[in-house]
């Protein structure tokens, strides 16, 4: 593993040359680096690159976990974080999920991930979004940027000022927000599960309760929601979850109460991790399929836990990639039909790997990651 250290003066990533007003979100600056190489190396990393920005308060850190089938492609997410090494973490696990997720979809890319530690207040979005362009232009080609949590188009536009390597811009072929087309390829993901476990064609009737209502939130709802789908929702944001109501007669109901909703397909599209052995034992749906990276805490471990209570899960980083696999076209100026295409039949993907998992009476996430793995390698 490669650690670049672009405009940083120490190792532990010392902020005190930054103005209270401009420092990020963080209460304790320190990093473990020790911590950090071991995590990344047992996933077989590649890179690990800091840029430190006084002026405009960027704090970034890009994950560039293989180039083996391509330059390695992953959204910047830009969102406060309690410590430094929580923020490295999130790059880095994020960053290797975007190679299996490119890998599984036949992508001639691998994965990475930007994080920036949002600072209490950006103000000039255009010198921070361009500073960071700046910091992806020194990468020289390996890391090709897009949209995620934190930003949205108008940032990808404005890193487009000084580096070609985005995608998710306005500019014509720059592919736009990408959020529909991840939340087409989860409702097909949603399809296949329903089938394989439901025996239904249809989601008329299908119950689904969304975690998350946010951008990718948002428009699975109206898919699913134009096709017969009954809805209960919960965000953090209350006006996230009153539009779900206005537009598609959601239900509504906290967010500590989504888990425990008695419905057909439990939808996790909000921030990863949430699949865990306190909140395993509290879904009460026989689907778990929705939107959000990296919805596992333990690969393993939680893959067998739903597996033993006879849920079956989606694996989110395949049915999930439908934004990558649009924004990857666009970048590499192909046809979006092409890319349509391609979505729809994450369906049939998802059904195989249903199948597949079934016969060899194994968690579906793991047949998943050994697909992606094969074409890695």
């Amino acid at each position: 593993m490669e650690l670049k250290d672009h405009s940083i003066s120490s190792a532990h990533l010392n902020e005190d040359n930054l103005s209270m007003s401009q420092q990020p979100n963080i209460q304790n600056p320190v990093l473990n680096l020790d911590e950090v190489f071991q995590y990344a190396q047992s996933l077989k990393f590649g890179e690990l690159h800091f840029k430190m920005d006084a002026k405009t308060g960027l704090f970034a850190i890009a994950a560039i976990h293989s180039t083996k089938l391509g330059p390695a492609i992953g959204g910047c997410r830009c969102i406060p974080y309690q410590t430094t090494q929580a923020a490295i973490i999130d790059a880095v696990r994020l960053a290797h999920m975007m190679s299996y997720k490119a890998a599984i979809c036949g992508l001639p890319h691998g994965g990475a991930k930007s994080v920036l530690i949002r600072p209490a207040e950006i103000k000039d979005r255009k010198a921070y979004f361009e500073s960071f362009g700046s910091f992806v232009h020194e990468l020289n080609g390996r890391y090709v940027t897009a949209m995620d949590s934190g930003t949205d188009v108008a940032d990808m536009d404005i890193i487009s000022n000084v580096t070609p390597y985005v995608t998710c811009t306005t500019a014509s072929g720059g592919g736009g927000d990408p959020s529909p087309y991840t939340a087409t390829g989860v409702r097909r993901g949603i399809e296949a599960a329903v089938k394989f476990k439901l025996g239904r064609d249809d989601l008329k009737g299908i119950h689904v309760a969304i975690q998350g209502a946010g951008h990718v939130g948002y428009h699975l709802a109206k898919e699913l929601h134009e096709r017969g789908a009954i809805l209960t929702v919960a965000d953090i944001d209350s006006l996230h979850s009153e539009k779900c109501q206005r537009e598609f007669n959601a239900k509504i109901v906290n967010s500590d109460e989504i888990y425990r909703v008695s419905c057909d397909v439990f939808a996790p599209c909000a921030l990863g991790a949430i699949l865990n052995s306190a909140t395993i034992p509290l879904i009460n749906a026989p689907i778990v399929a929705g939107s959000a990276n990296n919805q596992l805490k333990d690969l393993v471990a939680d893959d067998q836990r739903l597996f033993e209570r006879g849920i079956l899960y989606a694996p989110d980083f395949l049915i999930n990639a439908g934004g990558l696999i649009q924004a990857a076209s666009a970048y590499d100026h192909g046809s979006l039909d092409k890319a349509v295409d391609q979505i729809q039949h994450l369906y049939d993907a998802a059904l195989n790997i249903f199948e597949r998992a079934k016969a060899e009476n194994k968690p579906t996430n793991h047949i998943a990651l050994v697909i992606a793995e094969e074409r890695l390698s």
